[in-house]
């Protein structure tokens, strides 16, 4: 039985919705507590403040996760729509465009006209989804996977500032939970490039980077509101 190849582009669809979830996750509950904890605020209500980012957050990533990759998934499925019908009415046009596909390719006209009526014969949708639509199974939308995957990985990334946050010191929390935010996100950044086959050193230093500028905007607004409120 011959083997069965494994590549990258089978994990598009959640190693980004996972990706994503967990970075804002970090980014923005670490972002929040940060800047809560910059304008003065008790250790009570900077935990308020980070368990309400973290449940606001994974739902409205969830949300919005769902309503995009649904939205990639209708467009798919009219496409498809769209193909089945020329296929039922003009089965000889769709032949000479996938033939034609194939010789831009690289093969000879006799060749590909072949190659397109036995593809055809096999799964002719299939073959027009695959090479004239660019669609395939590894990347086909899943809105629920997505929503899921984003909601969840969302509430793991927000759970570390918020668990920091319970065991720090309160003259040291808000270092403590960029110092703890910044090491994680360089570790997500990391495996999330080695993952996908990048350089796991750029990964980790553009999500670090970010994470970084988030938190320091986040800290200057609370500082100058703590201290114009006050």
């Amino acid at each position: 039985m011959p083997h069965r190849e494994t590549h990258r582009t089978e994990r598009i669809g959640w190693l980004r919705a996972a990706v994503l979830g967990a970075n804002d996750g970090i980014v923005s509950t670490a972002s929040l507590v940060v800047g809560v904890a910059a304008a003065n605020a008790s250790r009570a209500d900077i935990l308020v403040a980070g368990v309400a980012g973290l449940v606001a957050g994974a739902l409205s990533m969830a949300a919005g996760e769902y309503v995009s990759v649904s939205s990639q998934a209708d467009t798919e499925q009219a496409d498809l729509t769209r193909e089945r019908k020329e296929l039922a009415t003009d089965r000889a046009f769709e032949e000479a465009e996938l033939a034609g596909i194939y010789e831009k390719r690289g093969l000879d006209p006799a060749l590909a006209r072949t190659v397109a009526l036995q593809l055809m014969a096999h799964d002719a949708l299939g073959a027009h989804a695959r090479d004239e639509l660019g669609m395939s199974e590894a990347t086909a939308a899943r809105p629920l996977q997505a929503a899921l995957a984003s909601a969840a990985t969302f509430a793991v990334g927000a759970a570390l500032p918020i668990l920091v946050v319970m065991t720090a010191r309160e003259s040291a929390l808000s270092l403590a939970v960029a110092g703890a935010s910044l090491v994680c996100l360089a570790a997500l950044g990391a495996l999330a490039a080695r993952a996908g086959g990048a350089s796991a050193v750029v990964g980790a230093a553009r999500v670090a980077f970010w994470g970084a500028l988030a938190m320091a905007i986040t800290a200057g607004v609370g500082k100058l509101f703590g201290t114009t409120v006050a």
